[in-house]
Formats: structure tokens, sequence, C-alpha cells
């Protein structure tokens, strides 16, 4: 397993070239690939030229940026200019951005190397990347089982060893669920702290962009390299971006001396799978070992997050996925008689059926005589979460509880259930819906092997914080040293 701080060590010491480390890492997605479709495209062409304009800097005795050479996948939802990005849809199978994203623009100029786009639930929809309709992502630990969703391609990537880094978007928890079930650690950053500019947008007050990563320093390089104000994001948040990786506390019997832990009461109880609640007892109880003082915390509306959120970015889909009706760009029906038909057998055609699903679900909540009854409901309900949470830090540093409510299942033991697979995000909605930052760490395994994940949460942009407390923690577990053997 690389960190970015192996790979800038190796490559100030002059012991490999960037452009030999891209090529080991195109090597081994070659070998992988046909066991766990990560990638959607894979980019070696790209991969390489990055790489020699590292080699070049290095060679011209430049001062290298934060991520020099390091190995980076990009989620399929996220544009590169002149390259396709098909959000994982027939919609937008041949799409070709004209334009570049914020967060790609500024991981070039951070000096990653992007060997590929990863795989996705179609346009960020669903918790299994099975919705894919370009191919179903494997988890590492055991390929008869999901990667979790929306980001699986992202999570594997990083978890196998085909990418170092990898880029997710998270609107009801697709960077943390995926992160839990491949045993790697997801960042959801603040709402606003990433531009979104060039995300395709899914539900635009919830989406946000954060890092896969095998550790939390690495995540925290990784956000200190992505995140800062942009004016192209009319929801970017004008604030001062501090040197997260140097802030993390590197003695381990300081960092969590002192913080004060909540445990969300509400998180434990009948859903829950007795292995994921041993594992995660297990963890809180070592954070009072360390030195925390750890309190139960009762957040009242936490459990209306699920339901609230399948108001809210349903609608939110419903209007923003109106644009693809084969008249500007992505599929066209071109067989149809009259614009209607055309329109029509576009949608039809494009979009597979839990994009239909969700549609359906926001179309009707808008309607006229369903608006007040449901969606203006659900926004006063979101409202009373982020009261709840807000009450809570005014008592503890992070908030504690599991990232899902079970390790991994089974490929196509839900793909029948959408509501079943809809409770896959039970634990991270909420924080999606107060725009709070999480972030998950692997913290055991259950029976099968599978990895177990922890969320924790801290206040609006107190990144800082969750960091420190998530770093403890690791730092002083073994749990992130274990890799799939794949």
């Amino acid at each position: 397993m690389s960190s970015i701080a192996q790979i800038r060590q190796t490559l100030i010491n002059k012991e490999r070239s960037a452009t030999e480390i891209a090529q080991e890492f195109l090597d081994r997605i070659d070998r992988l690939e046909p066991k766990l479709h990560s990638f959607v495209t894979v980019t070696p062409e790209v991969a390489i030229a990055q790489a020699k304009v590292i080699d070049a800097a290095i060679a011209a005795g430049e001062t290298l940026p934060a991520l020099a050479g390091v190995p980076l996948g990009m989620k399929d939802n996220m544009c590169v200019k002149g390259m396709p990005t098909t959000c994982g849809s027939n919609m937008l199978r041949n799409f070709v951005p004209p334009y570049e994203a914020t967060i790609t623009a500024k991981l070039r100029e951070a000096g990653a190397v992007m060997v590929g786009k990863t795989n996705l639930d179609e346009f960020a929809m669903g918790s299994s990347t099975e919705n894919s309709a370009i191919a179903q992502t494997t988890n590492p630990w055991n390929t008869d089982y999901v990667p979790g969703g929306s980001s699986g391609g992202s999570a594997a990537a990083v978890s196998s060893g085909e990418c170092v880094i990898a880029t997710g978007s998270d609107t009801g928890g697709s960077i943390r669920q995926p992160a839990s079930y491949c045993g790697v650690v997801g960042l959801k950053p603040t709402y606003g702290l990433v531009s979104r500019f060039g995300l395709v947008a899914f539900a635009s007050s919830l989406d946000q962009i954060g890092p896969f990563a095998n550790t939390v320093e690495d995540a925290a390089i990784f956000l200190g390299a992505i995140a800062g104000y942009d004016p192209k994001d009319s929801t970017s948040i004008k604030t001062e971006i501090p040197d997260y990786a140097a802030l993390l506390t590197p003695d381990l019997t300081q960092s969590l001396k002192g913080k004060r832990v909540g445990v969300i009461t509400e998180t434990f109880g009948e859903g829950l799978d007795s292995e994921v609640e041993a594992a995660v007892r297990k963890a809180i109880a070592h954070f009072e070992s360390m030195g925390a003082e750890v309190y139960e915390i009762s957040c009242p509306r936490f459990r209306y997050g699920l339901p609230t959120y399948y108001i809210i970015a349903p609608s939110e889909a419903s209007a923003n996925l109106a644009r693809y009706d084969g008249v500007k760009y992505g599929l066209r029906d071109e067989n149809a008689d009259n614009l209607l038909s055309m329109y029509e057998n576009t949608r039809e055609q494009g979009f597979g059926a839990e994009v239909k699903r969700r549609i359906m679900i926001g179309t009707y909540v808008l309607s006229a005589g369903y608006y007040d009854a449901y969606y203006l409901k659900a926004q006063k309900v979101r409202t009373l979460i982020v009261q709840d949470f807000q009450k809570a830090f005014e008592q503890v540093d992070v908030l504690v509880c599991p990232t899902a409510p079970t390790t991994a299942f089974q490929a196509g033991s839900k793909t029948e259930d959408p509501l079943g697979m809809y409770l896959s995000d039970l634990m991270t909605i909420p924080v999606n819906l107060a725009g709070l930052p999480g972030i998950s760490i692997p913290c055991g395994f259950d029976s099968k092997g599978l990895p177990i994940g922890l969320q924790l949460v801290s206040n609006v942009l107190r990144e800082d914080v969750l960091l420190q407390v998530a770093y403890g923690y690791e730092q002083s577990t073994e749990w992130h040293k274990r890799q799939p053997k794949i």
C-alpha cells in the first residue's frame, strides 16, 4: 500500500520516476480490472503524459506540488475536457465535455496522475454500483459482494491498490458508505468547501465532492489540494483553507485526550447488524482508553433523515435531469417522427430503472397539490435535523456512529428491493441534509472478512477537528494496515 508521502519521498530520492510509478499502477489495473470493473475508462496516455511533466519538474529542481506523481482515480461524473464523462449512463455514454471541472483542474495543478475515470451508479443514484449502465463493480475483499455506491468504483480502486487516491461525490453517503464496505478512508467535506463546478448534478443542495484514501493523512493532504472558494460555484464558501495534514497530532497520547465524543443514540438498535455494533462499541471504548470524554447524545430527528432525503433528493434530481432531452447533448433517438416522441424515446432509452424511479418520485412530490404536503414538509424536517446537530455540537467536538447498518451485501441480493437498498444510507444521509463534514474510517471486520466502517461527524468547517480525531484512532489501531488479497 503506497501513500502520498511515500511516493513523494521516492520521487525526491530519485528511486523511481513518476513515469515508472504510473506504469506500475496501470499494469495493476490491467491485471485486476477483469475481476473488479472499477474503471469506466482507463487513461494510460494521459497518465504517462502527466507523469512526464512531474519527471521534468524533478529534473529541473522545481518544488513538487502536493500530489506530485500520485496515481488518481476520477469518478466519472466529474468533467475532464476532451475526455468521455458517462455518469454510468447510456444517456451520456458518448458525451465528451467541452469544459473542465474545477476539481479536475485543481488535481492536475497539484501534480496528481490520473489513471482513469471510475465507475458509479448511474448519475450517482444508488448504494451498490449495480445501477451503472457500463459495468458492475465488485468488492476487492470478496468479489461476490458489492463495493457500495454510488462511488463504488473509486472505493474499490483505492482498496485494491489500482490507484492511491480517488475522488467521490457524496449526496447521501456515496463516499462514506463505499469507504466502509471497501475498508478505506472516505471523507465528505462541509457543503461548499469543495467546488461542484463541473460535477454532473444529482441533487444540488446535497452533492459534495470529497476524497478516498488509504489513510487519514492522505485524505487530509488530498482535501487541502481540492478545497477552496470558486467563483464558478454559487454555493462555494469563502473561507481560509488550513494545512489539514500539518494539524494532525503526531503525539497519539495527546491526539484524543480531552476530546468530547458524542455517541448518537438513535443509530443503535433495530436494523443494526450485531457484528457492526460490536466493532463500533469497541472503537468507542478505544476512544475512552485514549483519554476522550464519551457522552450519549440524542439527535431525535436523525431517524427522519431517510424519508426526508427521499423527497428532497428526487425532487432536485427531477429538475436537474430535465435537461437530458436529446436536443443539446447526449443520447438522441433518431427514429422519432416528432419532437415529443424524440423527448420520450430518448429518456426511455437513456435512463435506467433507478434513475426513472427517482425522477418519477421527484416529479410527483413537486406537482400541484403535493408540494406542500411532501416537499415543503420535508424541508421543514430538514431544518429540525440541522437544529438537532447544532444542539449536539454545543456539547461535543465530534459525533460517532456506524457508517452503515451492515457490511457489504451480496451482489444481486437487493436489486429487486429498492427500499432495502435505500436503508444502506440510513446513517449517512442526515449529515448531508445538515451540510456537515463526515468521515468513514475502518474499525474492524465481520465474520465473513468484510470491513466495518466507523463514521465521525464534526461541525461545519471543522474538518481540522474531524481529521485529528480520526487520525488519533487510526494510528493507534491496526485496521487501516489490512489489505484485500486480490
